[in-house]
């Protein structure tokens, strides 16, 4: 399902009763020719997934986990995304995934890029402790369907009419985007569809068959889709239902046979114990003993939140061997938190060989003691063999300091781009104690941080009339572009950057980054218990240190002005407080992940700020 609820409740707090009316309506119009167990329901937002089998198969069910993905603003938020559940039949592994993509035909390039993310993002936990995440290409059959939202290229209303009027479907597919875009490699690489022999399924004017006459007339397109990747997979029917007129989307359905791996038992335990003498012998003749392509591993100029991998091959030799990155004395992990290796472990048969990738994120989590130098993008990995000996492998590297993952007080005290000062000044700024006054200093500082300026500056002066704006994602290049700029000072302005989606992402990423939040963490209770009262919630403000206090108010400006073009942007106080609530309040570190009822007096705390009349920016 797709769109099951809409409301802000559900949006913003994933919580609505429809999950349940949907179960037991789709529960009570199963097949009454046989009986049916549930598997697993998973909801993101509107996104909902339920998975049935047969009774009598379901005690060949095993291993089943969901997880869901979200890739709305910030890559999180749920109004797009992806929900799947994976499980075990007999011995082969299945991964069923339905996701919604990014809307308007000109987004193929962000519907790629939420492809890839769902691929990176969606890890499932396996039943084994200690075994590494398993991603939805590590299993032998994947199902992925939804609503992915391609359209049809630059193709005029009545001529694409008139070719499906004459079931001309071959020729009109030609012009599709996911099409296109699977023929290139670009997307969905491995992936099959069947034949489409159904006219487009998008869009109709809900409770009819008559095509979109709104004054969005979208011109017709194959937004519905059932894709599949596996060796024993074949599609038997691939079909749209048009008496369902509830939608302006007609719904899809595929059939499929799949062939899947049954362990004969009796065999399995012969070739178990032939195997378990060959080792033996194996064993008693040679220990195990790899050759590592490289050892040493130099990432340069690493960026936030800007991926590097670096890779390289185990060789083994003629002795089976299982290999795992190790811990080292006195550690709690086998490295240091910005990096992993992919697989951390596994199994190599004699004279084969398998790559592994070394990759190394700083996200807002690292950022921050890297800038300090109180980390350093240095780390000695150790690889173990299994009854062999360990191999060492040296990471170094050097991290661009950046405006994402500084405290603003930080900020406010540098005059120039961080990229242009010395190691030694960052580092005295950032551990700087957080003052409450700034007469302690000689440096009188800024009043907010330069590069906060120029986000909301940008986005006052060209965005204020933005449709969507902050519930729509940014494009990835466009937020590194915006980054680099911030961080060099190379622009005074941010407008060839082109998106205000993408300037609104940075503003919420830079938000997110700041290792103490707007409002502090030593005021977060506070701040919740007085969410009914403008008046004490004002006095929490007033207590914040100053730079804090410039930041919050000039923000909560910055906000009152969009509320003004309400009418164009479609944002509202609810939407805003629920945004932001949860960036400039966090929670500190160590505190229970905030439940429903602390997020929405979160919300309560900063919708009183705008629904308070003040002087404009």
């Amino acid at each position: 399902f797709q769109e099951l609820d809409l409301s802000k409740e559900a949006f913003f707090f994933n919580d609505t009763p429809k999950e349940e009316e949907w179960f037991k309506a789709v529960t009570r119009s199963l097949h009454p020719g046989a009986r049916y167990a549930k598997v697993k329901l998973v909801r993101l937002v509107g996104i909902l997934l339920l998975l049935y089998v047969r009774t009598e198969l379901a005690m060949n069910i095993s291993e089943v986990e969901a997880e869901t993905v979200g890739t709305g603003i910030m890559g999180r938020m749920g109004n797009k995304g992806a929900v799947a559940i994976r499980f075990q039949f007999h011995n082969t592994t299945v991964c069923v995934l339905n996701a919604h993509l990014a809307a308007h035909p000109e987004e193929y390039e962000r519907r790629n890029q939420e492809v890839q993310d769902i691929c990176a993002r969606m890890q499932f936990h396996q039943l084994e402790p200690g075994r590494p995440l398993l991603a939805i290409n590590g299993h032998d059959v994947v199902l992925w369907l939804g609503d992915l939202n391609y359209r049809l290229e630059e193709q005029d209303m009545e001529q694409v009419k008139k070719l499906i009027r004459a079931r001309d479907f071959q020729v009109l597919h030609q012009h599709d985007q996911l099409k296109i875009q699977m023929d290139a490699k670009l997307v969905f690489e491995g992936f099959q569809e069947g034949e489409i022999s159904f006219q487009p399924t998008y869009k109709y004017n809900p409770g009819s068959d008559d095509w979109d006459d709104s004054e969005k007339f979208c011109v017709p397109a194959w937004c519905d889709r059932i894709l599949w990747r596996g060796k024993t997979v074949s599609q038997l029917s691939y079909r749209s239902h048009m008496a369902l007129k509830n939608s302006d989307h007609k719904p899809v359905s595929a059939v499929f046979d799949v062939g899947v791996k049954v362990v004969d038992e009796r065999c399995y335990r012969k070739a178990f114990e032939e195997t378990v003498r060959s080792l033996d012998k194996m064993e008693n003749a040679s220990i195990p003993s790899v050759i590592l392509s490289k050892t040493e591993f130099l990432f340069k100029d690493v960026k936030y939140l800007q991926l590097q991998v670096e890779s390289f091959t185990i060789c083994n030799g003629p002795v089976p061997c299982q290999f795992e990155f190790i811990k080292k004395p006195n550690e709690d992990t086998y490295c240091k938190p910005w990096m992993i290796a992919k697989p951390r472990e596994g199994f190599l048969l004699p004279d084969s060989k398998v790559v592994i990738e070394l990759e190394l994120f700083v996200n807002k989590s690292t950022a921050t003691a890297l800038i300090s130098g109180e980390d350093k993008l240095e780390d000695i990995l150790v690889l173990h063999l299994d009854r062999g000996k360990d191999y060492f492998l040296s990471v170094s590297g050097n991290y661009l300091p950046s405006c994402f993952g500084c405290p603003i007080q930080t900020l406010c005290y540098m005059k120039e781009p961080i990229r242009e000062m010395l190691p030694e000044a960052i580092r005295e700024l950032t551990l700087m104690p957080l003052l409450t006054d700034d007469a302690f200093r000689d440096e009188k500082p800024l009043d907010i941080p330069k590069e906060l300026w120029m986000m909301v500056d940008h986005l006052y002066r060209s965005a204020c009339q933005q449709e969507d704006l902050f519930q729509q994602p940014g494009l990835r290049p466009e937020f590194e572009q915006i980054r680099d700029w911030l961080d060099t000072g190379t622009l005074d302005v941010l407008r060839p950057v082109g998106s205000n989606h993408s300037v609104a992402e940075a503003l919420l990423l830079f938000l997110e980054s700041l290792p103490e939040p707007v409002v502090c963490y030593k005021l977060y209770r506070s701040s919740l218990e007085c969410a009914n009262s403008y008046k004490m919630s004002s006095q929490v403000i007033s207590m914040l240190p100053k730079c804090h206090q410039n930041v919050f108010r000039y923000l909560v400006a910055f906000l009152r002005e969009l509320l003004r073009h309400s009418g164009k942007n479609r944002l509202d106080v609810n939407i805003l407080a629920s945004i932001f609530g949860g960036l400039l309040l966090r929670p500190p570190p160590g505190h229970t992940k905030p439940g429903t009822v602390e997020k929405q007096k979160a919300q309560q705390f900063i919708q009183q700020f705008l629904c308070q009349e003040e002087s404009p920016m």
